[in-house]
């Protein structure tokens, strides 16, 4: 007599942990599980962090109003204007986003971390912290080169050839306060780049030999972009003095 036991077809009885995935492991809906608490985790850091903006939202707005301060000078008499009734509520959201943004980010990295790093193997994980610090600090660097450097250097732009035209300065403040945002945002997710290509290079997608061959083409369009810049900035000011000359001042 076999005393071994079968599985009984009807009920399907047996040995149940061959269906079991292995301790540790995660299957697909617990995959998907985890993905919604870390994108939850994100948005309620934004949010806190938008509430703490939204708490010394005078404050945040006096310091993202230096660039313009800084670069209009006594020439911004009047100050910011709104154009319409709402336009204030877009100010709003636009300070707020910008400062709970940052302030969040640091968090954010950390749950996207954290939810990466069990499919990573050990040397993947060596570089994962790192990785993450290099990241916040390549952004913040790349923020503070476009508030501190290319925010107000576009503004005396725009108020010299505001100037050469005769045209008033009225500055709105929602549209100032937009291109403030997306330039500070956009710069600083810019300055990721180098990273990027770092990541691509170590993770098999890239070579350092690929991406010295494509130094010519890199160059190539930044002096295509620069040079005609610089042809018309000369231009405009050869216009200039001769408008100068001419209107007698």
């Amino acid at each position: 007599m076999n005393s071994q036991l079968t599985p009984d077809p009807d009920t399907g009885s047996g040995d149940a942990t061959d269906e079991l995935p292995a301790e540790g492991e995660m299957n697909f809906l617990d995959h998907l599980e985890e993905l919604r608490g870390t994108l939850i985790r994100c948005v309620i850091s934004l949010i806190a962090g938008f509430v703490v903006v939204m708490l010394f939202l005078k404050a945040f707005a006096g310091l993202l109003n230096w660039p313009l301060h800084y670069a209009m000078g006594e020439a911004l008499s009047r100050g910011l204007v709104t154009t319409s009734p709402m336009a204030v509520f877009s100010v709003i959201l636009q300070v707020c986003f910008l400062g709970g943004f940052a302030l969040s980010l640091p968090l954010m990295l950390y749950f996207v971390a954290k939810f990466v790093s069990p499919g990573l193997t050990t040397r993947e994980k060596a570089v994962l912290k790192p990785g993450c610090v290099l990241a916040f600090v390549l952004f913040l660097i790349g923020c503070s080169f476009s508030y501190f450097v290319l925010v107000p250097a576009s503004l005396k732009a725009s108020m010299y050839f505001n100037q050469l035209f005769d045209f008033q300065l009225y500055w709105s403040a929602d549209r100032y306060y937009g291109l403030l945002v997306w330039m500070v945002l956009g710069i600083g997710l810019s300055f990721e780049f180098p990273l990027v290509l770092v990541l691509l290079v170590y993770i098999g997608i890239l070579t350092p030999e690929k991406l010295a061959t494509f130094r010519p083409y890199s160059i190539v369009t930044f002096l295509l972009l620069a040079v005609p810049m610089t042809i018309l900035y000369e231009i405009a000011l050869r216009i200039s003095r001769r408008v100068v000359v001419r209107s007698g001042r």
